[in-house]
This record gives structure tokens, C-alpha cells and sequence, in this order.
């Protein structure tokens, strides 16, 4: 999620989380965020460091994932000239650039332990020791570190270090995913439909139709509000006539009649996942075209849809998936929603 998208929502989950680190933000302790991919983590932790007496120091980020494990900790922590093949000339780390600020952390559960001991070390007593240097040097940083991951299982698992859990748990914000925040797909699909619009220089907004919006409701947003962001970007992007408001979302890029098979290996677990039709089963029930409550028949639509679809897959959960072109995680988000998981498991 890009730093250019505000804090938009209304749902109490949302606010809760939006005030939790606005609390936090006023006090110099780390902060763990939480959340599915999508969900804000970047923008919550420039909340922090904006919020917080430190708001004119340096924000500075980093993604752990994103650099070998080799490097990582010169990243972090610096080296001198000559300390490694490659190293000419001495580089100060994301610890001494964020000296005075903040250092947000990003994917923190990717970090090696030799990493996850030496950021230890480096939370604890506020130095840091670049790699082939003999002397520490101090620095005064707060961390905010993110991760998806469940990082107590991760402990348990001897993965992560228990200590460092504990020494950046002083707050833990866990972020919501975008399918309980309730009345907030809306708003923010009208905000990027907004600024999409502007973007291709449309004379006005007209937002979204009745059978657009219902999609958007019902849909169940696995990439959180990058996703969202996404198809809405690609609905009005696609949508031809700027007058009418747009009624087409197509939540998969990649479909297409011409659509790549599958590589051989998945192809064929798909085979070995898939089970013969039942003749009795239908996958499309008929409902009446009258109805007086437009979300509520849906609904039922959408559970019909999905017992006839497991009755014909004998209910074999990846089969169903894929008979109604649904990832498997979005096929059981589907079951819970309506208390299907039991009767399919």
C-alpha cells in the first residue's frame, strides 16, 4: 500500500486500531504491527512516527525480506572500509540514519537470528556496532516492526527469539482485515474510484451501480484494501463510458478466454483434488427477480450457489474451488461466512 492512501474508514474495528496507535504514538516504546498483506501496516506506523515528539526526525524503513540474509545486517547496522568483499568505503546503517527518529521494520519475522540478536542488543542498550568495527556507537531510535506472522508460534517453534517478542511488544496493534470492517469497502472504493477518475480526467465522478456496488460487498478481499485499490483502479480504468456510473468489477486480472493452462504439476493435482459431478446437484439455483431486500438475497443466492456446489464436488473443498474459480482460502472465508465449514469438512 503506497504512503499516498489516507486512513479512510468508519467501522468500529477500524477506528479502534487507528486509535490505538494514535495513543501509542506519544510515547518512546516499539511497537509491533499486526496484519494480513494489504491491510496498512506502513501507513499505521507513519501514523506513529508523524504522531509522536519525534514527528521532525527521520522515518526510516526497511523490509527484511527484501535483502539476502548476507546483507542484512551490514543494512541494519552498517560497515567499515575493507569488512567484507565489496566493502571500499565505510556505510553507516538504517540504525544511524533513523538516529533521533524512527526505523520501521517491515516483514520483522524474515530477520535471521544472528539479526534478531544483534537488533536485541541494539533495542536493549541503544548502540549498535557496525560489521568490522571494534567500538559501538550510540543511537537513539524508536522501532515500530511489522509482520503477517503469528511471531508466539514462531517462538515456540524456535524461530524467533522470545526476548526480542518480548522487548518490542510494549504495544501490539493488530490491524483488521478489510472483510470485517463493515460499511468501510464503499468508502474507499469510491475514494479510488475518485482519484482513478481524475487520473484518466473524467469531467466528473459518477461512482458505482447497484450490481457493482453488491459485488464489492460480497466479495471477500484476501488482499485487503491493495486489492481493492486494485480492481477499482482497473474497473473504472476499463469502464467506457465516463457518464454512467460503472457497473462491471472484475476481481481477477488474469481472466481471460485465452487464459494460460496450468503448469503441469498444479495441473495435475487439480485432477487428483477433483471428483465426478453428482447428476443430482445443481450449481446454479433459481431465485425470483423480485426481492425487497437486495443484500439479504444475495446472500441466500450465494449460499445456494455454494451447497449445490459442494454436493457436486461431493464436497471435496478444492474441487469446489475450483469449480466456482475461487483460491481455495477464499472458497472456506465463503464457508465460514456462511456456517458451511463443518457441514463440508
Amino acid at each position: 500500500m503506497d504512503r499516498g492512501t489516507q486512513f479512510i474508514g468508519q467501522s468500529g474495528a477500524f477506528l479502534d486500531s487507528v486509535e490505538r496507535a494514535s495513543r501509542a504514538a506519544a510515547l518512546n516504546r516499539p511497537v509491533l504491527v499486526i496484519g494480513e498483506r494489504g491491510t496498512g501496516k506502513e501507513l499505521v506506523a507513519e501514523r506513529l512516527h508523524r504522531l509522536s515528539p519525534r514527528w521532525d526526525g527521520p522515518l526510516v524503513t526497511m523490509n527484511c525480506a527484501a535483502l539476502p540474509e548476507t546483507l542484512i545486517e551490514a543494512e541494519l547496522f552498517g560497515h567499515e572500509a575493507g569488512a567484507f568483499t565489496g566493502a571500499t568505503k565505510a556505510r553507516a546503517g538504517r540504525f544511524e540514519e533513523a538516529d533521533g527518529g524512527t526505523l520501521f521494520l517491515d516483514e520483522l519475522a524474515t530477520l535471521s537470528s544472528g539479526a534478531q540478536e544483534r537488533l536485541l542488543r541494539a533495542t536493549e542498550y541503544g548502540e549498535v556496532t557496525r560489521i568490522g568495527a571494534s567500538r559501538p556507537v550510540r543511537v537513539d531510535v524508536r522501532i515500530v516492526a511489522a509482520t503477517n506472522e503469528h511471531l508466539p508460534a514462531l517462538v515456540e517453534q524456535g524461530r524467533f527469539r522470545a526476548d526480542l517478542l518480548d522487548r518490542l511488544s510494549f504495544e501490539v496493534i493488530t490491524l483488521p482485515p478489510l472483510r470485517v470492517r463493515e460499511g468501510d469497502v464503499l468508502l474507499l472504493a469510491d475514494h479510488f474510484g475518485r482519484r482513478m477518475a481524475a487520473e484518466l480526467e473524467w469531467p466528473y465522478w459518477p461512482g458505482f451501480g447497484a450490481a457493482a456496488s453488491a459485488a464489492l460487498v460480497a466479495h471477500d478481499w484476501p488482499g485487503n484494501v491493495r486489492e481493492l485499490r486494485n480492481a477499482v483502479e482497473r474497473a473504472v480504468y476499463r469502464w467506457e463510458d465516463p457518464e454512467r456510473p460503472v457497473d462491471a468489477i472484475q476481481f481477477d486480472p488474469f481472466a481471460s478466454p485465452w487464459r494460460l493452462a496450468a503448469t503441469a504439476p498444479l495441473a495435475k493435482a487439480e485432477a487428483e483434488t477433483s471428483a465426478p459431478p453428482a447428476p443430482q446437484a445443481s450449481l446454479s439455483p433459481t431465485f425470483p427477480l423480485e426481492c425487497d431486500d437486495l443484500r439479504a438475497a444475495c446472500h441466500a443466492y450465494e449460499r445456494a450457489l455454494l451447497e449445490a456446489a459442494l454436493a457436486r464436488c461431493r464436497f471435496n473443498q478444492r474441487a469446489t474451488a475450483a469449480a466456482l474459480k475461487l483460491s481455495y482460502d477464499q472458497l472456506r472465508h465463503a464457508l465460514r461466512r456462511h456456517d458451511l465449514l463443518e457441514k463440508s469438512s
